[in-house]
């Protein structure tokens, strides 16, 4: 675990409903570990809300948090909540200022686990760069939850070079994906089924928008398009788009990267890593001129050093997402029809 942020030191073993009460042992849980590793100048204020000022344009998501287990490789819970609306407020081209968290905590948690969910929580702020200035703990009845459950909202500034929106995207833009592909869902599928690999398969949960702000301050308007393809992966993203332009959309599979450990796990899995989710990579829409340096720049970054152009947008089969296969077939990409992977963000 980096130990980077305090380590929280409760005299409890387990969760109560004492402690969402909202009297002495709510007080307790919040001293001994909220505020001591979360704090700040704004939530130390321990007021209702947070009070800031900001300028420019705002972005503002929301997002909750429900994955089973609530640890698994490469991550947990707290790092993801984190994570991902920061990554969601990236993909407006904004950088995240401030968050709010919220807890939903089952009875019988056992301390330990919270204490490390509280670390990951403020260790993942701390390497975004983002405060939580705001928050609430519930606590639900034994049998009423599962564990833990987790809502962040946040707000940040866009960037003054952002122009990012589906509207903007044209015939021969070039698609990107940032990273290899299906790592998070299938981190979380081994965990959960006890599946073992020869070499370990970890979440690729991350903060991407120190990524993504300095692509946007150097490519501007070239940049058409973001997406961070969580529930639904890569497939689920582009149909949407595909849906809201009235555009085809083209992919190569053989572009596509992905992690050979992972792949097999979802053939063996009977798993297709276009619907997996992902947590620590994006989708980028940018202009034919931009793409290959665009791509070059993207290598340079550890966010970035797998990415890959794998895909064009064309006038052809108009809102509709087509791949042409490793042996040279081609296939349509249709959503998926109900939930391929239950809880796995």
């Amino acid at each position: 675990m980096n130990t980077t942020c305090p380590v929280p030191r409760f005299d409890f073993d387990a969760i109560t409903m004492g402690h969402g009460g909202g009297g002495l042992l709510t007080q307790r849980l919040l001293q001994s570990g909220v505020f001591s590793v979360l704090g700040n100048e704004l939530l130390n204020q321990q007021h209702d809300g947070a009070s800031f000022s900001l300028e420019g344009k705002l972005a503002f998501s929301t997002d909750s948090y429900v994955v089973s287990p609530i640890f698994f490789p490469g991550g947990n819970i707290g790092d993801l909540a984190i994570n991902g609306t920061v990554n969601d407020l990236a993909m407006c081209g904004a950088a995240a200022r401030y968050l709010s968290l919220a807890f939903i905590i089952e009875e019988g948690l056992k301390m330990e686990q919270f204490a490390a969910v509280l670390q990951s929580i403020g260790q993942a702020a701390k390497t975004a760069g983002v405060q939580i200035v705001t928050g609430d703990t519930k606590v639900v009845e034994r049998g009423k939850g599962d564990q833990l459950f987790i809502n962040t909202s946040g707000i940040g500034v866009v960037h003054r070079n952002a122009s990012i929106h589906h509207q903007h995207i044209r015939p021969g833009d070039k698609i990107i994906l940032s990273g290899k592909l299906a790592a998070h869902g299938i981190a979380i599928m081994s965990k959960r089924k006890g599946l073992s690999f020869e070499t370990d398969i970890v979440s690729d949960t991350t903060a991407l928008n120190h990524t993504v702000i300095n692509l946007v301050e150097t490519y501007g308007s070239g940049i058409r398009f973001l997406r961070d393809p969580t529930r639904g992966g890569l497939a689920s993203v582009l149909n949407e788009v595909a849906g809201l332009t009235k555009l085809g959309y083209n992919l190569d599979q053989k572009a596509i990267p992905i992690d050979p450990q992972v792949e097999g796990a979802c053939e063996m899995l009977g798993l297709d890593p276009l619907y997996v989710a992902n947590e620590g990579i994006f989708v980028a829409i940018v202009s034919r001129e931009i793409a290959s340096d665009f791509l070059r720049t993207l290598h340079q970054h550890y966010n970035g050093e797998h990415a890959a152009i794998i895909g064009e947008v064309s006038t052809e089969h108009a809102g509709t997402v087509v791949a042409k296969g490793i042996a040279g077939g081609h296939r349509i990409i249709s959503y998926l029809a109900g939930e391929q992977l239950p809880r796995i963000c």
